[in-house]
């Protein structure tokens, strides 16, 4: 599930474009418009849960991403790679977002609420095995890479490994996958109809769906601008404000240090949050520890340290409060929001909000970073964690193991 995504919306393909002489504006523009596939997967989300099976569809987008990977390293090589790249890459992302609710609904599926707070820290830790390969791995390859052979070959040779890992897990899951689950198949054109207006209808029905919504939205309005310049930051010159660092140096910080933080992180938010709920306190404290720690951004962008350990400090900071909190959004809606008949389908709904939210506070951020330096934007970034905290403190909560519509404010 991972490493479209990841590639996509990380470290990799902004370093990619950066590479390739993009501005900051068209980085964070372009990026954005490529990762928009998950922020509108409730379009084709409930036709999932009309045809076939979710195992098919995990196995059948796997295979289908590791074609779009190795087009776009073959697209290196024309004249007209960036339009080219942006098609690719918009195709990868609805692949990847498919799969992500194909393999989201499986999860749903097989585990009580309690079994999916226990093991969601889990599934956070094996989700960001693709960030250790991807922004840590590929990236610290990439610019390894580039001073022996220059930026086209070896940004070819790192997506045609992508294309390869992706290839490989799609044939290994039409093997390993369970077939318990039917396959699905709708008999008319009027049931495919009546079936997608129920799944709509009964999501928009849900209790405080509307809270919800705005819940999810801005819990990661911050995150979603500093994760689109965190890594520009990383790479422009000390003069421009920036760190100055490689492109190795990136990766090791964003891909292993900050991924060992994130993993750590989310593992000990799963284990909290299934013997305790998730309680206010519980969705207060996941928010203040998945915001807060963006000071450690501006902390960077103001004084620029120059000693690794310094750096290293604040991104491993900022990683383990990310991973931290990132379980809060994760539960939230899987066990307020998805419930219900359809949860595979509602389970994308909430999942393509966050990323709405979280694509369009990327699409501005270039903007904002471009026009008033990178010390003033993260302080930006910080003010923008306040709606976060108002909503977290205001949005209805189901009492935990709940079948029923009852609110708690505990």
């Amino acid at each position: 599930m991972g490493l479209p995504n990841v590639m996509l919306s990380g470290t990799a393909l902004t370093v990619l474009y950066r590479n390739l002489g993009y501005t900051d504006s068209e980085i964070a523009l372009w990026t954005g418009v490529i990762v928009l596939p998950w922020s509108f997967k409730p379009l084709w989300g409930p036709f999932l849960e009309m045809f076939r099976s979710r195992r098919f569809y995990i196995y059948i987008t796997q295979l289908l991403a590791g074609i779009c990977f190795a087009l776009a390293a073959l697209s290196l090589y024309t004249d007209h790679f960036f339009p080219i790249s942006i098609v690719l890459f918009f195709l990868l992302a609805f692949f990847g977002a498919t799969q992500d609710m194909a393999a989201d609904g499986m999860y749903l599926a097989e585990l009580s609420a309690k079994d999916q707070a226990r093991w969601v820290g889990w599934q956070g830790t094996f989700y960001n095995v693709s960030k250790v390969f991807s922004n840590g791995g590929m990236v610290f390859l990439a610019g390894s890479l580039i001073a022996s052979m220059g930026n086209v070959k070896a940004w070819s040779i790192v997506l045609g490994i992508y294309a390869l890992v992706m290839l490989l897990v799609g044939i290994y899951s039409t093997r390993v996958l369970p077939r318990t689950e039917a396959e699905r198949s709708v008999k008319s054109g009027g049931e495919v109809w009546a079936t997608l207006v129920d799944v709509i209808r009964s999501f928009f029905q849900k209790p405080y769906v509307w809270g919800g919504i705005a819940f999810i939205i801005l819990y990661r309005f911050a995150e979603g601008q500093a994760m689109k310049i965190t890594p520009l930051f990383f790479l422009a010159k000390r003069e421009e404000g920036g760190l100055g660092l490689t492109e190795a140096q990136v990766g090791l910080l964003t891909g292993v240090y900050g991924t060992i933080a994130f993993i750590l992180g989310s593992l000990l938010a799963g284990y909290l949050v299934s013997n305790k709920g998730l309680t206010r306190r519980m969705l207060l404290t996941l928010c203040a520890l998945f915001n807060l720690p963006f000071a450690a951004y501006a902390y960077l962008a103001w004084f620029l340290p120059v000693d690794m350990l310094s750096i290293s400090l604040a991104v491993s900071v900022e990683y383990f409060g990310y991973g931290f909190g990132f379980i809060g959004i994760i539960l939230f809606i899987m066990q307020q929001l998805a419930p219900g008949k359809y949860p595979l389908a509602h389970y994308a709904f909430g999942s393509a909000i966050t990323y709405l939210g979280f694509t369009a506070a990327s699409m501005i951020s270039g903007y904002i970073s471009d026009r008033y330096g990178y010390a003033n934007f993260f302080l930006w970034v910080l003010a923008s964690t306040l709606p976060a905290f108002l909503m977290t403190a205001l949005v209805p909560l189901k009492k935990p193991g709940s079948t029923d519509n009852s609110i708690h404010s505990a």
